[in-house]
């Protein structure tokens, strides 16, 4: 898992090198035949990067996302209206049993459909009209890590094809800012061992950062056995604030830029409970070490809307260190496989 966490600056750059072209292309397509809404389907890692592609096109596109039930297809054999739709399959494998079945019939039923995987021979690959290819390398740890920062770069791509203000000289910065989030390694392994006995967690993300809470959550559970609860800063003043106690682990993804308000808000009241709070942020943010117990900060600041792909390699890399303090192999998780078929 730590091995592959570091493959991503090179994984990043092949992807996006690979991509550009064809986003070109679709681009065009798309602008004979503009979707009136964009759904994603997908499922585990890859619908937490759905969830970042919800945002990320609903912000610069305005078109309407919806993210899919796969069980209204499979379960309950629905057949929906997808005249004047984009379909868009996330699946790292292209193998997952639901995803596809989605996929296909809503191809039968009149949307333009696109794939974005890991697996260029897969059988989502085959299905889907138009293909994004990660191109990670081959991912051996079942805990899905380069391949999820994969999928959220093709899916700026997506959102620049369907006409949103996504430059390719801002992605080309990407891989340098997650070169510099893998140099806080040795910080963010330190740090794992103060939560060595850890079970429980929530992690809180807004906006574009909203999906990092999901998978930095997802991680913590698959790979260490925490139960992480995940929310936005602001569902969890609803309501979830409750649980929280003295010394309880809150951790946050904090970028200085629109959301640091609702998030800072959110952190005042876990220092009032004395919760145990540790935020992911970077360097133009100044405010956070005043509202946490530790801070992760990146060297550089970034952009509001650039900043989900480095601000998730902290958690990547802490998931599996708090792994290893554990004794736990976060290659291998127990009852789970890298590829799993629902219906």
């Amino acid at each position: 898992m730590i091995a592959e966490v570091c493959q991503q600056p090179e994984a990043l750059e092949r992807t996006l090198a690979g991509a550009i072209r064809r986003a070109d292309a679709f681009r065009k397509l798309l602008a004979k035949r503009k979707p009136r809404l964009v759904v994603l389907v997908a499922r585990g890692t890859s619908d937490n990067a759905a969830l970042f592609g919800r945002y990320l096109i609903e912000i610069t596109t305005g078109i309407p996302v919806s993210l899919a039930a796969p069980s209204i297809s499979t379960l309950y054999e629905a057949r929906l209206d997808y005249r004047d739709s984009l379909v868009v399959a996330l699946s790292q494998s292209g193998e997952s049993t639901d995803t596809n079945l989605v996929l296909e019939r809503a191809r039968a039923q009149g949307a333009l459909t696109l794939g974005i995987t890991n697996e260029r021979s897969s059988t989502l690959a085959k299905l889907a009209e138009h293909v994004f290819l990660v191109r990670a390398g081959k991912e051996k740890s079942v805990a899905a890590t380069k391949t999820y920062t994969g999928q959220l770069l093709l899916l700026y791509l997506l959102a620049y094809a369907l006409g949103g203000g996504v430059r390719f000289s801002d992605l080309q910065r990407i891989p340098e800012a997650v070169e510099a989030a893998l140099g806080l390694a040795p910080e963010i392994e330190a740090l794992s061992e103060r939560y060595r006995f850890m079970r429980h967690a929530v992690v809180v993300g807004r906006g574009l950062n909203y999906a990092n809470a999901f998978e930095f959550g997802l991680k913590l559970m698959e790979t260490c056995y925490v139960v992480a609860e995940r929310f936005s800063s602001a569902d969890f003043l609803h309501g979830p604030i409750a649980l929280v106690e003295p010394s309880f682990p809150v951790f946050a993804f904090a970028p200085p830029d629109r959301t640091w308000p609702s998030i800072l808000e959110t952190l005042k009241k876990l220092q009032h409970l004395r919760a145990e709070i540790v935020t992911i942020t970077d360097s133009g943010n100044r405010e956070a070490p005043d509202h946490a117990t530790r801070v992760i900060r990146l060297p550089r600041r970034l952009k509001e809307a650039l900043t989900p792909i480095p601000y998730i390699v902290p958690g990547q890399l802490f998931a599996g260190y708090l792994a290893a303090q554990k004794g736990l192999d976060p290659d291998s998780p127990r009852t789970l496989h890298k590829v799993t078929l629902t219906l």
